[in-house]
């Protein structure tokens, strides 16, 4: 786990690296999305999108693309 977040973990403060790939604006999950995970698990589209301000079907063609990535690594490096 990154230093970063187990010090705004444990101090129960938002983190201003905002330079962190990890840092979100979202102060009730200390803008961290790795704080966010962790408290809450698998999220939603909706909740995604409200994170990162924006649509539920900004969210979902993003998850997508995200996705569809992950799978030309993968297949690319005859993982799958």
């Amino acid at each position: 786990m990154r230093e970063c977040v187990k010090k705004c973990y444990l101090s129960k403060k938002p983190c201003r690296e905002t330079e962190c790939r990890m840092h979100i604006e979202f102060v009730p999950d200390l803008n961290c999305t790795v704080i966010a995970v962790k408290k809450h698990g698998p999220m939603t589209l909706e909740e995604i999108g409200k994170r990162h301000k924006v649509s539920t079907v900004r969210a979902k063609q993003l998850v997508d693309a995200a996705l569809a990535k992950l799978k030309k690594t993968l297949k690319r490096e005859n993982t799958i």
